[in-house]
């Protein structure tokens, strides 16, 4: 969530908060447990994140050949298959542009280096194949309204659809973003997001933690127009805000359904969505940032409603963190879970171990160890998402493989 991709802007605009740490949780063990040696594994979500934002994890760098890219995309997915992951959640819409042919949105800056150019090759479709034969699932990850991490339109390739629509888009924190108040925004974006879930037998669809953009101190996002125009019957705009993203995530889920049948649509939300003192249905924890108040996305919500098919909770604090405490977030996550249709899976902040910036517990390869550990008590858990695909390549400190090594010593299918 530092991270560039999707936790890229995450990170950036937390660290302007109190809180900017962060944790997760693991797998259950249900008959048996997937734990050191010879147990059997059962059904449990593996995962990594692959980011593409900014280059962040693939490719290395914009302008590689085609052959380079694909070799390199190879070398990810082989990797996930030697720490026996099951799945890889590849981010093909980071900034309102597509790995893949789009009728809608022009290429991705990140594949050549020129937004719009055509990098001679299909990473998308070119990954569900590469996954798949290996055994991998692939869930295409989606982010819905930033624009570009810059805030000149006319930087953006020509005929982009934010240069042909400005009135779509709000410049905040130095960023374009398309304003989520408009209904003809929520309907284009859906329909850029599904063509590439109709084009291609992708395994799940999802979203990452940004709705509403993370809050810059001293600004605000204007919306007043649309606000003015669509906002009324609500007692404030904060609840007209958090209804636009009601509509985002419950529309993509209906179209999900139509489009591909028995697909899961995931959401990966930033860890907290309200502290106890600003609400007593809320968390153990003093973050900076709440989802519902400052992303206006009522994450909770999804899941008590059943909404979307499984949650990834950013929990990526350590345990025993003041703030935001791993082992406090955990379980507060799985009773949100308990009794609902959505399945819990805890996101990983593998980038976190061994940096040096980074508190003491993330200085100790068996930090993220002992999340999994921590979270094989509550059934509710399903598995677990690492952030991300480069930080496993490099594993710092050998936190990855201590994972592997004490959790994973079978390989395990996803959960159904």
């Amino acid at each position: 969530m530092g991270r560039v991709s999707r936790r890229a802007f995450a990170v950036a605009a937390l660290s302007a908060f109190t809180m900017m740490p962060p944790a997760s949780a693991a797998p259950k063990s249900a008959a048996g447990g997937h734990g050191r040696g010879g147990d059997r594994a059962v059904s449990e979500m593996r995962g990594v994140w692959l980011a593409t934002m900014a280059n962040r994890d693939w490719p290395s760098k914009p302008g590689l050949t085609a052959t380079q890219q694909r070799a390199e995309l190879i070398t990810h997915l082989d990797r996930a298959v030697r720490n026996r992951l099951n799945t890889v959640i590849f981010q093909v819409r980071p900034t309102a542009d597509a790995l893949w042919p789009s009728p809608y949105e022009p290429w991705s800056q990140y594949l050549t280096g020129t937004q719009g150019k055509d990098p001679g090759w299909d990473p998308l479709g070119t990954a569900v194949e590469l996954a798949h034969a290996r055994g991998l699932k692939l869930h295409a990850w989606f982010n819905p309204y930033r624009v570009a991490a810059h805030a000149d339109l006319t930087r953006l390739a020509a005929g982009h659809p934010a240069r042909r629509n400005p009135d779509w888009v709000v410049r905040y924190g130095g960023k374009l973003y398309y304003n989520p108040g408009l209904p003809e925004v929520r309907g284009f974006v859906q329909d850029a997001m599904l063509d590439a879930v109709e084009e291609y037998p992708v395994d799940g669809v999802h979203f990452d933690d940004y709705f509403y953009p993370y809050p810059v101190a001293g600004q605000s996002f204007d919306d007043d127009e649309a606000y003015e125009e669509y906002g009324g019957g609500f007692p404030d705009r904060a609840a007209w805000r958090r209804d636009n993203i009601d509509k985002l995530v419950r529309e993509t889920a209906e179209r999900v359904k139509q489009v591909r049948p028995g697909t899961p649509f995931g959401v990966s939300p930033f860890g907290v969505w309200r502290n106890a003192a600003t609400d007593s249905r809320g968390s153990d924890t003093r973050a900076g940032v709440q989802t519902y108040d400052d992303l206006h996305a009522d994450t909770r919500k999804w899941v008590r409603e059943g909404w979307i098919d499984y949650i990834v909770p950013q929990l990526y604090w350590n345990i025993g963190f003041a703030a935001a405490d791993y082992a406090k977030l955990l379980p507060w996550w799985a009773e949100v879970a308990r009794g609902s249709s959505t399945r819990l899976y805890v996101g990983e902040a593998l980038y976190k171990a061994g940096d040096p910036a980074q508190p003491a517990a993330w200085q100790d390869p068996a930090e993220l160890s002992r999340h999994l550990t921590l979270a094989r008590r509550h059934a509710q858990v399903r598995g677990h998402v690492f952030f991300a695909a480069k930080d496993m390549a490099t594993d710092r400190i050998g936190a990855m493989a201590r994972v592997v090594a004490d959790h994973y010593g079978q390989p395990a299918p996803p959960p159904r």
